[in-house]
Parts: structure tokens; sequence; C-alpha cells
């Protein structure tokens, strides 16, 4: 890649932070500052590079894609980070989410069913530098009980309902933002632990790839 090719490339991600996500609402400066800062192309398809940065999800393989820029803010502003967090992400997928999540919190346990996508992501992660990550192969919607409990849940492929060891792998004071309802068409949900108890907001639509797991559809 020539520096025409970076210059180019930066200004595309300057420009999706400013239209796509300031322009339509997001406000969170942590969430804007690490959108600016991490390279979605690195993530994608070589083929995708130039449209890493437009306000759609892309293929990474696997009938898998790396979300639409502007939900993928609008959920960690949901998630409300701070730089002392524990996070467990559900569906490393491309790895650019954990790589947001790295760059705003302590530390992320990331799990991802598709061995391969785990691998790629693993590597990308490694090379960009991010130290504060753990890639795991598994089923994301029993969590991972060793690391619990978490400041913060992100899950980023959608469920029927919310899966009983997420909530109850929730620190106190925790938040979780899950895609919950049918497989064609989902709701944000917002779940935060207080005082012991689950609490769960409803916030936008939005489309996610399944949750592959026994206990997402059937």
């Amino acid at each position: 890649m020539t520096s025409h090719d970076d210059d180019l490339l930066t200004a595309l991600r300057e420009r999706m932070v400013r239209s796509q996500l300031r322009g339509r609402g997001v406000c969170d400066p942590r969430v804007l500052d690490a959108m600016a800062r991490v390279p979605r192309h690195e993530f994608t398809h070589e083929r995708d590079r130039e449209q890493a940065y437009e306000d759609y999800p892309l293929p990474i393989g696997e009938e898998q894609t790396i979300s639409q820029p502007f939900i993928v803010a609008l959920m960690l502003e949901l998630l409300d980070l701070k730089p002392t967090d524990k996070v467990l992400e559900v569906g490393t997928g491309s790895g650019y989410v954990t790589a947001l999540l790295a760059e705003m919190a302590a530390q992320v346990i990331s799990i991802e069913r598709h061995a391969t996508l785990a691998e790629r992501a693993r590597e990308v992660l490694q090379r960009l530098g991010y130290r504060n990550v753990t890639v795991l192969v598994g089923d994301g919607s029993q969590g991972f009980e060793p690391s619990a409990p978490y400041n913060a849940i992100l899950v980023s492929a959608a469920a029927a309902a919310v899966p009983a060891p997420l909530s109850t792998q929730l620190a106190e004071g925790g938040r979780m933002v899950i895609p919950v309802g049918p497989a064609e068409a989902q709701q944000l949900q917002l779940v935060r632990r207080e005082n012991s108890q689950i609490r769960t907001t409803l916030r936008e639509a939005c489309r996610f790839v399944p949750l592959i797991s026994d206990k997402a559809y059937s």
C-alpha cells in the first residue's frame, strides 16, 4: 500500500467519524476518538478496502459480516465504557469491534464460534499491537465464566432472547448491549445489573447475523 493509499483511507475514516457518526448524533468523545484511530480497512477483505468507511456491513467470510460503523458506535456509546472496565465480547467476527473495545477498556475477552475468523482476528489484532485482548473459540451465548464478572458485555449477533448466562456474568453496575428479536429484524437492548436486579431498556431497531448457538435460534 502506498502513502497515497494511506492518506486516502485516513481521509475516508475522518469523514466517517465526522458525517456518519458525529453528524448523526454520536457524541461520546471516547467512542469517536477510538473510531478515528482504529483502521477499519485492516479488518476487511482487500477487495473491500475502499468501501471500509461506508456506512454498511461488509462480508468477512463464514456468512458473517463486519457491522456498519454507525450501529457499532451506537452500541459502544450505550455501553458507557470506562478505562478500567473488563469487557466480554460475543462474536469477534473480523476483530474490528474488539479493537475498538481494546482502545476504550482495560481488558477484552472475545468469543468467536468460527475458528477461521477467530484466528484471522487474532493475527490482525496482534499486528496492530493490541495486547489487552484474548480471542477464544466457543459458544458466546454461554459467556466465559472463568473471567466473570464483566463490567460490560457487547453481543455482536442477534438472539431470540437474552442468554441467561450472559446476564449472570454481569458485574454489579455492569451493562450489556445485545440485539434481540426474530431473525429478520431486531431491537437493541441495554441490560443493566443494578442492586442485584436486571433492568432492560429497549433501544434502536437493527439487523444482525444470528448468534450461532443452541440457545439462540432453533
